[in-house]
């Protein structure tokens, strides 16, 4: 059947686009690079003893990273988010869905939905709608179908005004945003995040989210996928091409937003960028309880199939427990513990 949904045509150009690696930072990067582990020679950590369990809202896992938020409501998201969920379940870690507005437009692709939790068993899933369709609704009932229509575990509300302004058509449209999250995170059980997309959450952002009683934070920072650039590419026109390095380092937005977990308890997600276990370990040392990544792992997807996402993060994993052996580190809190040095001090 032909793509008539607006919402499901402007999906497949998203997926086309994140396909490449056009979208990706041109000068800006996450910031990780510059910093370095600080070695440790007289390490005592039994590497074999290193677990990853973690328990997200509720639920082990078995390693705290999250495969991010990409795709639904198109054709081409169904066999996505299938193979996706089948590589999460058999990696017990969890999943979030692109947004799914569109499933709130029409039923045409709800199944590009519902087949997550069938593949995905009884992993973390998360859903997700923006900040911008949430301040428009009189009331929740429809977020409510959302997460029964995934049967999910957390609610991601996804923050992208630089993307929704440059946007064809977009709706860049937030008054009353703060209001309606926390009215929301008043109505339903279900734990709210918070998360951007690639332009990354301030400490002061993240201190008023906090006071509406969101439960996580991603930060999803500059440096990985610039949604101002696939916009842009989208428009296929230089007119806004100021906008396409917008946006606050993954690596700064990470360790700033920790700060705020000395006098709240929130879920700290890292992402931005984040494309080798080097970086989801400097994220871990900066303070983010899980990573995730999306583009990679789209692109690993179509590269290598499931078993390529598989192996791909368990060997991130096993890099890491390499790297907290070096460091001196028995667990993720312990490399948290002034692990990490900027480069500029070695020299």
């Amino acid at each position: 059947m032909p793509e008539t949904n607006s919402t499901s045509s402007r999906k497949k150009e998203h997926i086309e686009i994140c396909l490449t690696d056009e979208p990706a930072f041109k000068s800006k990067t996450s910031g990780f690079e510059k910093y370095d582990f600080v070695h440790c020679a007289v390490t005592e950590v039994d590497i074999s003893a290193i677990s990853f369990d973690y328990i997200f809202f509720d639920k082990k896992i078995n390693y705290p990273f999250l495969i991010s938020c990409m795709t639904g409501g198109t054709s081409e998201a169904e066999n996505i988010n299938a193979r996706l969920a089948e590589a999460a379940a058999e990696l017990n870690i969890p999943l979030g869905v692109g947004s799914q507005r569109q499933a709130l437009e029409d039923q045409q692709h709800h199944n590009s939905y519902k087949i997550i939790r069938r593949k995905a068993g009884k992993i973390p899933v998360l859903g997700n709608i923006g900040g911008s369709q949430i301040v428009k609704m009189n009331s929740f009932n429809q977020i409510k179908f959302l997460i029964d229509l995934i049967e999910a575990d957390a609610m991601v509300i996804h923050l992208n005004p630089a993307q929704e302004l440059i946007q064809k058509k977009g709706e860049p449209y937030f008054t009353g945003l703060l209001k309606k999250l926390d009215e929301l995170n008043r109505e339903i059980k279900t734990p709210v995040i918070v998360k951007e997309v690639g332009a990354g959450i301030s400490k002061q952002a993240a201190q008023k989210l906090i006071e509406t009683g969101v439960s996580g934070i991603d930060v999803a920072g500059a440096g990985g996928t610039s949604w101002s650039a696939v916009e842009i590419l989208r428009n296929k026109n230089n007119e806004d091409m100021e906008f396409w390095d917008w946006g606050l380092p993954a690596s700064y937005c990470i360790r700033t937003v920790y700060e705020l977990k000395k006098n709240h308890n929130f879920l700290l997600i890292g992402s931005g960028g984040i494309n080798d276990a080097l970086q989801a370990a400097k994220a871990y040392a900066l303070g983010a309880d899980i990573t995730a990544s999306a583009r990679i792992i789209l692109q690993e997807l179509e590269k290598s199939g499931t078993e390529g996402v598989i192996n791909l993060i368990t060997k991130w994993f096993d890099t890491i427990k390499k790297i907290m052996f070096l460091t001196g580190s028995n667990n993720l809190n312990e490399l948290r513990k002034h692990k990490l040095i900027k480069k500029e001090e070695l020299y």
